[in-house]
């Protein structure tokens, strides 16, 4: 165990440090910062003194290791369009982010799986047909369209929800929250509900189709020939197999979920960090899509590292075969 972990830190570090090399490259290609910091009108003393004082004027191999110093921090410098610390809008905008992705996270498994077992389970059914036609829709469907298709029922007929920004939230400790809000969990309906509708919809044709190659094994027609009850035999047997692949799966949407939240943040509005990647382009605000880019790999290098320890407890063959485990 201690091995594989460690192998796989070395493989985290390997690829943050390449992603962070494509982060700095920003800088070097993307609009000049000096200029987008003084304007047009700066005289040539006043742009090699920014310069200097930004650390452009050193050779590249010095910025890049300073690049990287800072980023362990947590510091990515001042942000163009704001000029505040891009730390501390990443530290505002990332929970309103987080908070959207764990609502979708929930909503996608809790529904999501349900659904696959019983379209499995009861396949030729008129509802677990249904259920089919719901899933090619979620996954035909864009993002944006199924947000619009919401605001349009339930926030402008209807009436009954919001169709923009996050609400009222608490601050405990320098993290806001909606959840502990009336007005935030509403807000928070529509987006959730778009951004899980994806995910949804995989997670219940993927639990769908692992449940029935499952039933088609061997040691689950051992277990009817015991005389097992069926519920233990789907439950008890079938569904914990089936639940191995799923785990990949979601864990890597859940990163996914926070990366592309930007559509549902546009759509609704909701001041997250997608909301600030897309004024950071239209901006060219380097030091902000650097950032975004370099957390946004972290999350996902963070997700495999627990999906990889989790299927030891999940799968018992990781456990016995180490070299099953490396691979």
């Amino acid at each position: 165990m201690l091995v594989f972990i460690f192998r796989r830190l070395v493989q985290a570090i390997v690829v943050m440090l390449t992603v962070a090399f494509i982060a700095f490259m920003l800088f070097q290609y993307v609009g000049d910062p000096v200029t987008n910091l003084l304007g047009q009108d700066a005289t040539p003393e006043q742009r090699q003194q920014l310069r200097a004082d930004l650390g452009l004027d050193k050779p590249f191999p010095v910025q890049f290791a300073a690049f990287v110093g800072n980023a362990v921090q947590g510091e990515f410098g001042l942000s163009l369009r704001q000029g505040r610390k891009v730390s501390s809008l990443i530290a505002e905008r990332f929970p309103a982010t987080l908070e959207l992705a764990l609502a979708a996270a929930v909503i996608a498994l809790l529904i999501g799986v349900p659904m696959g077992v019983y379209a499995a389970l009861r396949r030729g059914n008129f509802l677990a047909q249904a259920m089919m036609t719901f899933s090619l829709l979620g996954v035909s469907l864009p993002t944006f369209l199924i947000g619009i298709l919401l605001i349009l029922v339930f926030a402008v007929t209807l009436k009954v929800l919001p169709s923009f920004g996050r609400g009222d939230v608490v601050t405990i400790g320098g993290w806001t929250t909606g959840f502990l809000t009336v007005d935030g969990l509403k807000h928070l309906v529509l987006p959730a509900i778009t951004l899980s509708i994806y995910q949804l919809t995989l997670i219940m044709r993927l639990v769908r189709s692992e449940m029935l190659e499952v039933l088609r094994a061997d040691y689950i027609k051992f277990a009817r020939a015991r005389g097992l009850h069926t519920r233990a035999v789907y439950f008890g047997h079938a569904l914990k197999n089936t639940l191995v692949p799923v785990i990949t799966i979601t864990g890597l949407q859940l990163g996914g979920l926070i990366a592309f939240a930007i559509i549902t943040e546009t759509v609704f509005q909701w001041p997250g960090m997608g909301l600030l990647f897309i004024q950071a382009v239209q901006f060219a605000d380097i030091p902000v899509m650097a950032a975004y880019l370099c957390l946004v790999a972290l999350i996902f290098v963070l997700i495999n590292l627990l999906v990889d320890l989790l299927y030891f407890a999940v799968d018992p063959r990781l456990r016995i075969d180490g070299s099953t485990a490396g691979h």
